[in-house]
């Protein structure tokens, strides 16, 4: 038997995937002293627990997850202060990292496959760094860097407005979804393919109006986390595959005058740094493979979801490699 699949075989089976509209059960457990929502979408195999990033819910992978239930269970959970899980401090990263270590405890997971997105990716290097045996390989979905690297958080202090939620768009449920279509998702055709993950991050209040589901305080601690932890790859031994998006924010897709300041603003903070930390994770995680597909930071896992699957099944399932 062949080792891999043909590119349309795969292919097939991806799409297949998709289209069998796999649910998860959702369920909760508590986890370092704290409920946390998990999502299930079962399957058959040693378990791929999926992060989520910042702001996000475990329903970000609701179009992800179901291309891997064939050769594995398939897990996502809500990190504190997110979704459905219980909001209760502290938010620092070693306590994080520890919910997760808890949760694999309370799901009788022993040893798992991580993938973590944006700042899943905190979890998923301290969690191979200080506890190697329960970790098999790691999965970066763009989170193989360090945000709390200055040029960074100076990049993120100069974002074009838009991105920090204008009051109108908090208007009604439909003006929220279409700010946040328009700032990532406008290149994905089927806004139902995120919609889930949309309405997990904010409350309908009785007016009409929306709020974020999360506390300003706890956003406010997570951000400090976000922007101050420097996450140590030279801790990681696991085999680890870091797939980057071409961009930060919209440079494909977004309208004509939000696309001139997003290549702007990509140009000006984002390219070196992108190249600078692609160079570091070289250096520093002893074994990785990097992969680089189209897309923005949010839209990649849709937009190019089939090269996304197609890297991270070859990686999951293959034998130890070398860089």
């Amino acid at each position: 038997m062949k080792r891999f699949l043909s590119a349309a075989v795969l292919a097939i089976l991806i799409l297949s995937a998709a289209a069998c509209g796999d649910k998860a059960k959702s369920g909760f457990v508590t986890a370092n002293g704290v409920r946390l929502q998990y999502l299930d979408w079962r399957g058959s195999g040693p378990p791929l627990i999926l992060i989520h990033g910042l702001g996000q819910s475990p329903h970000f992978f609701d179009d992800l997850a179901p291309a891997f239930t064939d050769r594995f269970r398939v897990i996502a959970y809500a990190r504190r202060g997110h979704g459905q899980s219980e909001e209760k401090g502290p938010y620092d990263a070693a306590t994080l990292t520890e919910d997760l270590r808890s949760l694999m405890d309370g799901l009788g997971i022993t040893k798992a496959h991580l993938a973590g997105h944006s700042m899943g990716g905190i979890e998923i290097t301290a969690m191979a760094g200080t506890h190697p045996e329960r970790v098999d390989r790691i999965v970066y979905l763009d989170a193989a860097r360090d945000s709390a690297d200055p040029a960074n958080v100076t990049a993120l202090k100069a974002i074009p407005p838009v991105f920090l939620e204008p009051p109108s768009a908090l208007r009604s449920l439909d003006a929220y979804r279409a700010h946040v279509r328009t700032l990532w998702f406008l290149g994905v055709s089927d806004p139902s393919r995120f919609d889930t993950n949309i309405r997990d991050t904010i409350v309908v209040q009785p007016d009409g109006t929306v709020r974020g589901r999360m506390s300003d305080s706890a956003s406010q601690a997570l951000v400090t986390t976000l922007f101050t932890y420097h996450r140590d790859f030279t801790r990681v031994r696991s085999p680890a595959l870091a797939i980057y998006s071409a961009s930060m924010v919209d440079v494909r897709n977004a309208q004509p005058a939000q696309l001139a300041e997003n290549l702007a603003w990509e140009q000006k903070y984002m390219v070196a740094f992108r190249a600078a930390t692609i160079e570091r994770v070289r250096r520093e995680l002893k074994n990785v493979e990097i992969v680089n597909v189209p897309g923005n930071h949010m839209d990649f896992v849709f937009t190019s979801r089939e090269q996304v699957v197609a890297a991270m099944r070859r990686f999951l399932l293959g034998s130890a490699h070398q860089r």
